[in-house]
């Protein structure tokens, strides 16, 4: 086996894969804190295994794949997980089938991004909600706002379920979500209100120690959703007015 460069971000991958493995057995321990942990650790080596290969120069399709592999488990598996342990157990199969929507949608866009890419410079839109995304709405509001006491008892399984479900269908869709900024000053001059705001909700998850993550997530899924809203709407107005406009041309415009 040869050694290169390569290994350096693809340690970081499996870390992120280790920590989602890691935070499956908190999860089937009942330590849901730690779980929690583990995964917020699988987003920064996620971060971090980009980070080290564009440093390294060693970007690759194997390191696409691989990602792609360990989000699967450490996004997708883990907080399904989470859920039917904590709440959705209580359905029994349905429950199963309910919680593990999230973790198949995540997948499946998983697959559609590789088989998409077309390059592997940074985008400023994601088509589709991304998975690590996904998982931080899913994953804090587990540990956050279900446990609250904020929803009634008698209403926590239908929300989780709808909760999901939106999760899902954000994933598998078709519309453009923001790729957040990265923490460079090449950032702030590229997209200075993008930044702030980046920068805005990331202390208010870090002050509030995740109580608030649920509502940033939620806040960044209805932007994506009513951004796609306002597009399409537009585009139909625009395709309208192009069917007005490129009717054949009356040859006798005046005859009654």
């Amino acid at each position: 086996m040869r050694i290169t460069r390569s290994i350096i971000p693809n340690l970081f991958t499996l870390a992120n894969l280790f920590s989602g493995f890691s935070a499956i057995i908190a999860i089937s321990e009942g330590d849901l804190n730690k779980a929690g942990m583990f995964i917020v650790l699988a987003g920064l080596f996620d971060v971090l295994d980009g980070t080290m290969a564009r440093l390294t120069k060693s970007t690759s399709e194997l390191g696409v794949e691989l990602d792609s592999l360990c989000d699967a488990v450490s996004f997708g598996v883990a907080p399904s997980f989470l859920l039917y342990k904590t709440i959705l157990f209580t359905l029994g199969p349905i429950g199963i089938l309910i919680a593990s929507l999230s973790a198949l949608a995540g997948v499946y866009r998983l697959a559609r991004f590789n088989v998409q890419l077309a390059g592997f410079e940074d985008k400023l839109f994601f088509t589709g909600m991304p998975i690590p995304s996904g998982a931080l709405t899913l994953v804090s509001y587990g540990l956050f706002i279900a446990p609250s006491g904020i929803i009634p008892t008698e209403a926590l399984i239908p929300v989780t379920s709808i909760i999901i479900m939106i999760v899902a269908l954000a994933m598998i869709s078709t519309v453009k979500f923001d790729n957040l900024p990265r923490p460079t000053l090449g950032s702030l001059k590229e997209r200075p209100i993008m930044f702030v705001l980046a920068m805005i909700a990331f202390a208010v998850s870090v002050y509030s120690k995740g109580e608030y993550l649920f509502y940033v997530m939620a806040l960044y899924i209805s932007w994506g959703l009513i951004r796609g809203l306002i597009m399409l709407i537009g585009n139909r107005v625009n395709v309208d007015q192009e069917r007005d406009t490129l009717e054949d041309p009356d040859d006798h415009p005046f005859d009654i």
